[in-house]
C-alpha cells in the first residue's frame, strides 16, 4: 500500500524527504484502520524492512503531528496511540473497567467547546480524545 498523495504531498511541500522509512510508516499509518501506536507501527514496517529503528518511527510521528497530518491520542493503555487526520475528527469512551471503547459523535462536545471559549476564554482543542468512566454493562 501506498501512502495517499496528500501527505506525500504536504510532506515534499514542506520540503521533507520522503524516505522508504518515512514512505512505510505513513503506509502503515493508513492502512491501520484505526489507532495505532508508535510500537505497532514499529513491528509492521520492521517486518519488511529490518534495519529501521524504533526511533525513526517516534521522529516520524513528531513530524506528522507538527504538520497536523495525525493526532495523537491516550485511550488509557499506558501507549499514545495515532490517527490519520484527514479521517476526521472524533472523541471516545474508554471504560476504565472493561476497556472498552465507544466512539462519541463530535457534535456532542460542540457545546463543551463553546462553554470553554465564552465563559472562560479559552478555545480548546477537542479535535480528538478521550473521555474516562465506566460503560453501562460496568455500571450495572
Amino acid at each position: 500500500m501506498k501512502p495517499s498523495g496528500k501527505i506525500v504531498s504536504r510532506l515534499s511541500e514542506q520540503g521533507y524527504r520522503l524516505t522508504p522509512q518515512r514512505m512505510m510508516i505513513l503506509s502503515v499509518i493508513e492502512g491501520g484502520g484505526g489507532h495505532i501506536s508508535a510500537e505497532e507501527i514499529y513491528a509492521q514496517v520492521a517486518a519488511k524492512y529490518p534495519y529501521v529503528n524504533i526511533s525513526t518511527v517516534y521522529r516520524t510521528l513528531e513530524l506528522l503531528k507538527r504538520l497536523g497530518l495525525v493526532t495523537e491520542t491516550d485511550l488509557g493503555d499506558g501507549r499514545l496511540r495515532y490517527h490519520p487526520a484527514e479521517k476526521g475528527h472524533h472523541h471516545h469512551l474508554v471504560c476504565t473497567e472493561c476497556g472498552v471503547v465507544i466512539n462519541l459523535d463530535e457534535s456532542v462536545l460542540a457545546r463543551l467547546e463553546d462553554v470553554l471559549l465564552h465563559r472562560y476564554n479559552f478555545s480548546a482543542d477537542l479535535k480528538h480524545m478521550a473521555i474516562f468512566g465506566r460503560c453501562a454493562n460496568c455500571s450495572e
